[in-house]
């Protein structure tokens, strides 16, 4: 087998990997190698770069893992399918192309674990503003400048969007939810989360943003970086207690990539199934699966965290929808306004706007994220019977019930089982019900009245406690949110160190992706992603963290205010 020798090798090139190959090669001595399983996110490939075709990566044998759940005991034994990116740029150049950084109080949580203090809002709100550069010139952006400066970023390398919001069904979604007794948010990744709001939309004149269009390509011509496409990683080598490289497989060949330091940031689901064949997770599932142990840490795969949702259609009694655009005529017209002018339907992600509230008073902080989409579809693209539709995606955002990552043989090859647990928790449960009741409410509004021509889905039959709850377990679908399979912290059940990022009981392996997040966040993951990997920067270049934040938001803890422990 051939040899190569780099400083740095990092394992997957998603978000968090093009993030990294971007500070770590900085330094022109210092060799960095990425190495995806994927291939090339070709110029030529529109189902990546035209934000409105984010469907069809889905289920594509050559942008997807086309992962699967093992049959879910609480959703009725339904298998539910787990899209992640399978090509330069990972899940963020197949995602719904929403930035979400998470409510405050959710880095405070993490906080709040062993030795994690250096985690609060006001330690990762630095990173949030370094990385993102907001150049909308919409109508909303000026309002968003005037009002919340100091909580957003304009010279980061990832450039997004504010959703223009231009169908009069957005209008009406807005003053259905302050009919409700909701406020508008300006900005829910500014000053106050909770409320409804235009969303940041990771795209730029009319393309999808990807990590590799923000962070990678602008940094390709470096002689000391490397990016390898189509290499499928089946080990990491290990002598003793130390990693020293990667195993690697491409067109039959097997080739050996030694490294001073191996970074893994292949993904909830990747990484953990990495590190078990490789010898490192749980004693039991190792055994389990014939791979000897090589070092015992139970929190490998466990913890697995995901976020459901439904689909609450509406079919709509004006032509006001993007409905008809959905019709194959249109297409060809569609698909040419965007590659010659970038312009069109064809321009959008079409979640353009929606927000965060609390299902019910007693919550402590907003835990309900909804998306507003002024057409009824699913993400597999299937369509109600309806000429015209909207819809909201809804779903609790914090639930208690988790799962594992498991793989079940010592070839990587092998996709691991992939265990949720969805709905396993009385409390998950409760919130449910309470989430539809509420969603129902706002759709129910006299603002959308003018519009309102029918409840499509979970439709009116579906009333009762127990009816909600038969519907979700029968019709929810993942927000494609996986995370917390290598939590961070100091505990026993920790497999990440927070500071440095290095697994636990390891020398030069480090994991960075949303597989370290203690717990998921509130609204969609690739934001938090992008922070956790800016901060991993920092640490692996030995430079100090960001100095923390001096600054109020809404809902802060009243003896938080004003004083940071830093």
């Amino acid at each position: 087998m051939a040899s190569n020798h780099y400083d740095v090798i990092i394992v997957g090139g998603g978000t968090a990997g093009c993030v990294l190959a971007n500070a770590l090669s900085e330094d022109t001595k210092r060799k960095v190698l990425v190495l995806e399983a994927g291939g090339m996110d070709s110029k030529l490939d529109f189902r990546i770069h035209m934000p409105a075709a984010l469907s069809m990566p889905i289920g594509s044998r050559t942008l997807d893992w086309r992962y699967e759940s093992e049959p879910e005991p609480y959703l009725k034994g339904r298998r539910l399918y787990q899209a992640r990116g399978k090509v330069l740029g990972g899940s963020s150049s197949i995602n719904g192309m929403i930035f979400q950084r998470g409510n405050p109080q959710d880095f405070n949580g993490w906080a709040q674990e062993q030795d994690m203090g250096h985690w609060s809002y006001q330690h990762v709100l630095p990173y949030y503003k370094r990385l993102e550069s907001i150049l909308s010139p919409l109508d909303h952006s000026q309002e968003l400048s005037q009002r919340t400066p100091e909580f957003r970023g304009r010279k980061g390398k990832l450039k997004m969007e504010v959703g223009p919001c231009a169908s009069p069904l957005f209008d009406a979604f807005f003053k259905a939810t302050q009919q409700t007794g909701y406020e508008t948010s300006v900005d829910v990744n500014g000053y106050r989360q909770e409320g409804f709001s235009p969303f940041d939309r990771t795209l730029s004149q009319g393309r999808r943003m990807s990590a590799a269009r923000a962070y990678l390509h602008p940094v390709m011509h470096r002689p000391n970086l490397t990016v390898l496409c189509g290499q499928l990683i089946e080990e990491i080598l290990l002598d003793g207690k130390k990693a020293y490289g990667v195993k690697a497989t491409h067109k039959g060949k097997t080739t050996e990539y030694l490294a001073e330091k191996v970074i893994c940031c292949a993904g909830a689901i990747n990484t953990p199934q990495l590190l078990q064949v490789s010898g490192i997770g749980d004693p039991k599932v190792l055994e389990a699966a014939g791979v000897e142990v090589k070092h015992a840490l139970s929190g490998v795969g466990a913890n697995l965290q995901d976020h459901l949702e439904v689909y609450m259609q509406y079919a709509c009694s004006q032509p006001v929808t993007m409905q008809p655009a959905l019709k194959w005529w249109r297409k060809p017209k569609i698909w040419y306004d965007w590659l010659v002018n970038r312009s069109g339907p064809g321009a959008s992600n079409h979640f353009e706007a929606g927000g965060f509230f609390r299902s019910s008073p007693q919550r402590d902080y907003p835990n309900v994220m909804i998306h507003f989409l002024p057409l009824a579809i699913r993400y597999d693209g299937s369509l109600p019977k309806a000429d015209h539709g909207y819809q909201i995606h809804i779903g609790p955002m914090r639930p208690a019930s988790k799962g594992h990552v498991h793989i079940r043989s010592q070839n990587v090859k092998d996709a691991p089982k992939i265990v949720f647990n969805y709905l396993s928790s009385e409390a998950d449960r409760k919130e449910w019900i309470e989430t539809i009741r509420a969603g129902r409410e706002i759709m129910s509004q006299t603002a959308l009245a003018p519009y309102h021509k029918g409840e499509i889905n979970p439709g009116t039959q579906v009333q009762s406690d127990q009816e909600i709850l038969d519907w979700v377990a029968r019709d929810a679908e993942t927000a494609l949110h996986p995370c917390g399979t290598c939590k961070m912290g100091m505990g026993q059940d920790a497999v990440v160190n927070p500071y440095d990022f290095s697994v636990h009981g390891l020398q030069g392996l480090h994991v960075v992706d949303a597989s370290i997040f203690p717990n998921i966040t509130t609204g969609n993951l690739s934001a938090p992603v992008y922070m956790v990997a800016e901060r991993a920067a920092d640490a692996l270049l030995g430079k100090a963290f960001l100095k923390p934040a001096d600054i109020e938001y809404y809902g802060q803890p009243e003896k938080e205010r004003r004083t940071i422990n830093a």
